[in-house]
């Protein structure tokens, strides 16, 4: 028997990745540019054994059905394939952030995945080839295996396309993100089915491939000169333009809900009441506000006029994917 353990913690991209030009090896349309968090995370345990008849999925201690253990089985195959060992797998994941609520669940639980496999099957890879395994069961999970500000590299090929560090003199440390929680249940359409619309029918695609390289430049240039000003803005007119892309689409769609317009309003009324943050939001309804650590108790207390405290997370830089003790011998 081959046991690993890995803990993984969310990102949360302040570029956004959105549209993939090879849906099998999962390589994205643009570089995208994140941030890791220590408030939301997944620990996984991977048990490899020939006693095993079929591959087992438990998220949060129930046993999956085929749909969900299906993604996972295609992840546990890339590993049999690429490690050359070919045993099943009972793969235990405990998420510590509501699934498929458009809080990144997908890039903790699968960076925590390839980090319990190179783990009990002893692959030593490296960072970048742990990255770039990751990527190949969900595309956000290359950005996981590091902490603080991270870049993903397109690429064109399986080799190429990685995320690594943006070097920071330690900034993130002075950052926080306030998650207002809009809602934790599973979205109507999953950010998989959303990229492919908008990639097949926006209007505004085009626009937006060209766009964000400019966008990653300017986020970069606020991370190397500590511009707060500078990084939340272009953060969250970065948002604002993979947002209207779904409106764009045929047929339109939008993760917006009327309370995620609300918390975005909110945003603007503090900011032109002199307070610096900023919002983004991924493919679901929940807003996540960027601030200075310093301002952040502040923040907080306002955002609590208009949301009640179990709908506010805040969250501070997180590190990358660790390696855990596992509870049975190897």
């Amino acid at each position: 028997m081959h046991n690993g353990k890995a803990r993984a913690f969310t990102n949360i991209a302040l570029i956004k990745y959105w549209g993939k030009k090879d849906q099998q090896l999962i390589l994205p349309m643009n570089n995208s540019l994140s941030l890791t968090l220590d408030a939301f995370y997944t620990e996984t345990s991977v048990s490899f054994s020939k006693k095993y008849t079929a591959d087992s999925f438990y998220l949060d201690g129930q046993l999956q059905d085929e749909k969900s253990t299906e993604k996972v089985r295609r992840f546990l195959d890339l590993v049999r394939e690429q490690s050359q060992f070919f045993e099943y797998a009972i793969v235990q994941s405990q998420n510590f952030v509501p699934t498929a609520a458009g809080l990144a669940s997908s890039a903790s639980g699968l960076a925590a995945l390839a980090g319990a496999c190179n783990d009990a099957l002893g692959l030593n890879l490296s960072d970048k080839e742990l990255s770039r395994l990751a990527r190949k069961g969900s595309g956000s999970a290359c950005r996981s295996i590091y902490g603080g500000f991270v870049e993903w590299e397109k690429g064109d090929s399986d080799q190429n396309s990685y995320a690594l560090p943006v070097p920071s003199n330690h900034w993130e440390d002075e950052l926080a993100m306030i998650f207002i929680l809009i809602n934790d249940k599973a979205k109507d359409i999953s950010s998989r089915n959303g990229m492919q619309r908008t990639v097949a029918t926006s209007t505004y695609y085009t626009d937006w491939v060209k766009n964000v390289d400019i966008d990653i430049k300017k986020a970069r240039e606020a991370i190397t000169t500590h511009d707060f000003q500078a990084l939340g803005e272009v953060t969250e007119s970065n948002c604002l333009k993979m947002h209207a892309t779904t409106l764009a689409a045929s047929p339109p769609f939008t993760y917006w809900t009327p309370n995620s317009l609300k918390a975005m309003n909110k945003v603007h009324t503090m900011r032109q009441a002199g307070q610096d943050c900023y919002f983004t939001m991924d493919a679901g309804p929940n807003v996540k506000v960027l601030c200075q650590k310093k301002d952040s108790q502040k923040i907080y207390h306002e955002l609590q006029k208009e949301f009640p405290a179990e709908q506010l997370v805040m969250a501070y830089a997180g590190k990358g994917m660790e390696t855990l003790e596992t509870e049975v011998a190897k």
